[in-house]
C-alpha cells in the first residue's frame, strides 16, 4: 500500500453534503474486477455531460474539471461524505483521481475504513473549520499541509488544526502497509506461538 506521511498541495472544494458512494462511483462504472482505471470514473455523473456518441464530454463547470483542481491532492467535502453502500471502488476512484486526503465534517463509516486501506487519509474536522477551508479553497490557491506524524492540518496562516486517527490505521498509512503487511511484521510472534501450541496440543497439528 502507498505510504502517507505528509502531503502538501492545493485543496479542491466540493462542499456538498451526503455525497454517497453511488455518486462517487456509480454501479454502471464498475465494469471490471481490477482496481485500475477508476480515476476517470470518479463522480462521473457530475464530471461528464450527457452524450449520445458513446464518449465522455467533460462538464467545464464542474470543479474537478477546472485547471487549478485537476491535480489537487486534497479534497474538501461536505458532511457525511462516502455514505451509502460499502463498495470499495469508491475509495479506489478517489485515490486514482489523485487525492491523498479528504477533509470533511463526517464520513460514511465503511468508506472511511476503505480509505485507510487504500492509501487515502480521511480527516474529520469541525464543520465550521471545514466550511472556512472550503470557502478559502474556491480561489484555487489554498495550500494545505497534512501531516500524519503530528495529526495536523497546517493552514497558510500557520494555524494548525488537529485531527484524530485510530492508532492501527495511522500506523498502516505511515508505514505503507495493509492489514496483511502489518500481520507479517509479527511473523516471529506467530511462529513462536505455533511452536508452543504444537508442543502443548500436538493432536491439533497432526
Amino acid at each position: 500500500m502507498e505510504q502517507f506521511v505528509c502531503v502538501r498541495g492545493i485543496a479542491a472544494p466540493l462542499m456538498r453534503a451526503n455525497i454517497d458512494t453511488d455518486l462517487i462511483i456509480p454501479s454502471r462504472e464498475m465494469t471490471s474486477l481490477s482496481k485500475v482505471d477508476y480515476g476517470e470514473k470518479l463522480l462521473a455523473p457530475w464530471r461528464y455531460l450527457p452524450s449520445e456518441a458513446g464518449h465522455r464530454v467533460e462538464n467545464p463547470e464542474f470543479v474537478l474539471n477546472q485547471a487549478p483542481f485537476r491535480k489537487a491532492p486534497i479534497l474538501v467535502a461536505g458532511a457525511n461524505f462516502g455514505s451509502g453502500s460499502s463498495r470499495e471502488a469508491a475509495a479506489w476512484a478517489v485515490r486514482q483521481f489523485g487525492f491523498r486526503c479528504v477533509i470533511a465534517p463526517s464520513f460514511g463509516a465503511i468508506f472511511r475504513n476503505n480509505c485507510f486501506h487504500n492509501g487515502v487519509l480521511p480527516v474529520t474536522l469541525a464543520e465550521e473549520d471545514v466550511r472556512e477551508i472550503g470557502e478559502a479553497a474556491q480561489t484555487g490557491t489554498l495550500l494545505l499541509t497534512i501531516d500524519l506524524r503530528t495529526c495536523t492540518v497546517k493552514l497558510p496562516s500557520g494555524h494548525q488544526l488537529s485531527f484524530d486517527v485510530p492508532a492501527e490505521e495511522r500506523r498502516m498509512l505511515l508505514e505503507g502497509l495493509d492489514a496483511i503487511g502489518l500481520t507479517k511484521k509479527k511473523d516471529g510472534e506467530i511462529r513462536a506461538f505455533q511452536n508452543t501450541d504444537r508442543e502443548s496440543r500436538p493432536w491439533i497439528w497432526n
